[in-house]
């Protein structure tokens, strides 16, 4: 008998335990849903009054900045809690502080620079190559890693100090809910 029928029943067997693992550090719909609207009006108003306060561009301007950052946070939030729940599992409150603090951080600015950079990479489009060439796919690259470049630089300060003292909360929460 051979390795690979044996290796594939083994990575085959792990998926199902993989699955049941997510689904039991998902948040409940009431939870997740109440979760994302509270995170993304959250991380919206941290980016509106940091613009706003700033006298950065128009209301609409204001706005649709804001609501990228809520889209973002939106989508972050379930995310962020499966991956926290995975990496501080039964662990002490103080773990479990930890592992919200860093998912729910990673979530929210992975998800939100995602979203910037292909708001970004539509408006570069109109001067790059023939979709997927080999110009394209370089375009593509270097056009991506710029937007996330950018968001890093003027986009994650944003998050601050109503955005971090959102974290914060949302990790002491975290922390003291019962598993």
């Amino acid at each position: 008998m051979s390795a690979a029928p044996i290796d594939a029943g083994l990575a085959g067997a792990r998926l199902p335990g993989l699955r049941a693992r997510i689904r039991q550090a998902s948040p409940s719909w009431r939870v997740g849903t109440a979760g994302a609207v509270l995170w993304a009006a959250a991380m919206a108003a941290s980016a509106a009054t940091n613009l706003t306060l700033a006298g950065w561009g128009t209301g609409q301007h204001v706005a649709t900045v804001a609501l990228v950052f809520a889209l973002g946070a939106a989508l972050a939030f379930p995310l962020g809690f499966v991956a926290a729940n995975l990496l501080a599992g039964k662990r002490h409150p103080e773990a479990r502080f930890a592992a919200a603090l860093l998912c729910f951080t990673a979530a929210t600015l992975g998800i939100t620079a995602g979203f910037y950079a292909l708001d970004y990479r539509q408006y570069y489009a109109n001067w790059h190559a023939e979709p997927l060439s080999a110009v394209w796919l370089i375009q593509l690259a270097f056009t991506t890693a710029g937007a996330l470049v950018q968001f890093a630089v003027t986009g994650v300060r944003l998050y601050f100090p109503i955005g971090f003292l959102a974290l914060l909360l949302v990790s002491l929460w975290f922390a003291r809910r019962a598993r």
